[in-house]
Formats: structure tokens, sequence, C-alpha cells
């Protein structure tokens, strides 16, 4: 089983801060690559009530469906390879694919017979090497909502968190709390369908 512990930091930008972010690192348009990320849930949101989330990523061709759930420190994440074929069929049809994954969807006490594919989003992504950790400038599109972000990821949480907020202080960016891209997605979703 793959698993992993993902610290990370995280703060909405503005469009001019994610424009001026561009300029001071120098990232030009052919650097950013395109994520999409499919997420999935029981029609009544039983990963978002455990604080978990369950995505299908595809990135430079290769698809990775991860379940992600709070941990002591940071988020940890399951991860499965997929084909693209059962990644395109579990988004038909909702029906996920065995393995790690749903494994662990069971010990969490969900069915994975409950799960349904609940849209895309969109990603245009940068990185770059920053300070003992990885630097992530996300431009996402989903549902109806187009939004700007700067992530942080680390290995060590209280390093990795003096550094970010040097970093937003030295940009002159505010700090926001930040929901992750799932929790967004899901309350925008959830929203919608009220």
């Amino acid at each position: 089983m793959s698993q992993e512990i993902e610290i990370e930091f995280k703060n909405l930008l503005t469009s001019d801060e994610f424009m001026n972010i561009k300029e001071i690192f120098q990232l030009k348009d052919e650097q950013f690559f395109l994520q999409e990320n499919h997420y999935f849930d029981t029609p009544q949101f039983s990963l978002k009530e455990l604080g978990a989330a369950l995505r299908i990523r595809k990135k430079q061709n290769q698809f990775v469906m991860t379940l992600k759930e709070p941990a002591e420190v940071g988020i940890l994440e399951t991860h499965q390879m997929i084909t693209e074929e059962s990644a395109q069929k579990m988004i038909k049809t909702g029906n996920l694919e065995n393995g790690q994954v749903t494994e662990r969807l069971t010990s969490l006490g969900i069915n994975k017979k409950d799960m349904s594919y609940f849209g895309t989003l969109s990603t245009l992504r940068a990185e770059i090497n920053y300070q003992n950790g990885l630097l992530v400038i996300d431009h996402s599109r989903y549902l109806n909502i187009e939004d700007f972000e700067l992530e942080y990821e680390v290995t060590d949480e209280q390093e990795g968190k003096k550094v970010f907020l040097n970093l937003l202080k030295e940009l002159n960016i505010p700090f926001r709390e930040t929901k992750n891209k799932i929790r967004r997605f899901y309350e925008q979703k959830y929203s919608e369908m009220r």
C-alpha cells in the first residue's frame, strides 16, 4: 500500500498577487502544467463528514486515485495507480476499482457502492524548490469558480510554517485561512445543490 503524510501550508491569492508571484519568481506560462482532479463522495457527503476526500488525479498522463484523511500532523494519503481506462470508467459510473483505496474506505465504514462522481477541478500549476520545501503556485477552475493559491509542501511542520509565513510577509500578502481544494470544491458543490 502506498501511503504518505502530506504537510503543506496554503494561502488563497488575488489575481494581482498571483501575477506578482509569477513575476518575482520569473515564471513563464510554459512552466505551468495542467492537473485535473476528479472528486468522489457519497450523496450524503460521508467522506466530507469525516474530513476525508477522494480524488482521481490526472497529471502528465498518469492517473492516481488518492484518499486523503486527517492525521495527527498533516494528512494521510493513500495512493493507488490506475489506468486511464479505469479512471474514465469510474468517472462515468462512480464504481470504484478495488484496491488499497477501497480497502481504506471500508475501514472508514464507507461502502464503495455508495460513491458518486461529483465533478472536476482543473489546475494550472507551477512548482519551485524553495528553502527545503516545494513552493506550488496554482490557478484553479471548478464549477463556476476561479481561484489562485500559493502552497508550500514540507517535511518539517514547524520550520515550514516559519518559512511560509516569512514568504507571505516578504511578498506583502496577508495570511488567509485557506481550505484545501477538495473542501472548496465540495462547499461550492453543496451550495449549488441546495
